[in-house]
């Protein structure tokens, strides 16, 4: 009985599959029919006039996916007992993700491949967020002494730490479809706001001690030296030179959006901690230390260029690095008064 159902069931099966096979050599045989109809001259015309259109898509749409956002005051609302640098945070991923759309990781078909400046700029600031977000999920946001970790800080800092460029087709990971980068930040986003509502009702942990501004301070203190680092080897290399330097903007780009996201994370952290600022008399170095990074967040030359260091072309990656210099070592000075 067995048998014959499997026999009657591979019959049929093998009928549908050549009744489609019918059908899609139909289509086919009408669709070269029609391509036979077709002149030499449409050819022509259709070969012309689709890279035009691809060009002209491209070229108009490049200074509309431009973005660079440097905006540091941020229209973010937080409730009682919530902290501001999470609500900041979600915002940020939010507009780059949304409101502005993610460059990242667009396609060459797409105008944000062909920018440089953007991209660059998103992946600084993402990569500052991610290791922020570590940082909130290891010390900020636990009870002291406790081994538990919020789950939504769990997510998001991993949500947050996936790879920027990853493109729904990413052949380096699957050969089928697979998640883009943006969509695991803006789920990042979500776990934050969650993380945040909870917090406001009492039902989630946001230290604000001393010791943990300290180790935050130290940590982006660090990060910053790491790019302070990259900017001084770069034009210690390629400073100078008689050609254009496109790798120049690159770097700009990349440290202006993490130096960015640092100004916002730091001023959000200063109406968190304001008692440990205020008790602590922090109050015109920390103000300072805002000002130094906030030049430096803001810092838009028109054409970003890497001159010689004592030359007449200016040297951008030079200044940036400058208010860096002067950043980290306000931030030590902050560290080192918090440690006492």
């Amino acid at each position: 009985m067995m048998q014959e159902i499997w026999l009657w069931t591979r019959e049929k099966l093998a009928a549908f599959f050549a009744m489609i096979g019918r059908g899609l050599r139909a289509v086919w045989r009408y669709f070269t029919g029609w391509l036979v109809t077709i002149s030499g001259s449409t050819w022509r015309k259709v070969g012309v006039a689709v890279p035009l259109a691809f060009i002209l898509y491209i070229l108009v749409g490049m200074p509309i996916v431009h973005r660079v956002d440097d905006t540091v005051d941020l229209p973010t609302t937080t409730q009682s007992g919530g902290a501001h640098v999470v609500a900041d945070i979600a915002f940020l991923v939010r507009r780059e993700t949304v409101e502005h759309g993610w460059t990242a990781n667009d396609p060459f078909f797409q105008p944000g491949w062909w920018l440089d400046n953007t991209p660059n700029y998103q992946k600084g600031m993402m990569s500052a967020l991610s290791r922020f977000t570590f940082e909130l999920r290891d010390q900020i946001g636990r009870a002291r002494g406790s081994s538990a970790v919020d789950d939504d800080l769990e997510q998001a800092a991993g949500n947050l730490s996936k790879e920027p460029d990853r493109w729904v087709i990413d052949f380096s990971n699957s050969i089928l479809p697979t998640t883009p980068s943006d969509s695991y930040f803006r789920e990042a986003a979500q776990q934050l706001e969650a993380y945040n509502a909870r917090l406001a009702s009492g039902a989630a942990v946001f230290e604000r001690r001393s010791d943990n501004l300290q180790a935050t301070l130290d940590r982006i203190a660090l990060d910053l030296g790491a790019s302070s680092a990259a900017l001084e080897t770069y034009i210690g290399e390629n400073a100078g030179g008689v050609l254009p330097d496109f790798g120049a903007d690159d770097l700009f780009y990349q440290v202006k959006g993490q130096v960015y996201a640092y100004t916002v994370i730091l001023a959000a952290l200063r109406k968190d901690f304001a008692k440990v600022i205020e008790d602590r008399d922090l109050t015109s170095i920390y103000n300072e230390l805002l000002k130094s990074l906030r030049a430096a967040a803001t810092l838009d030359p028109v054409v970003v260029s890497n001159g010689a260091i004592d030359g007449v072309v200016a040297n951008h990656l030079s200044m940036q690095g400058f208010y860096l210099l002067r950043a980290r070592t306000q931030l030590r000075e902050v560290s080192n008064i918090l440690l006492k």
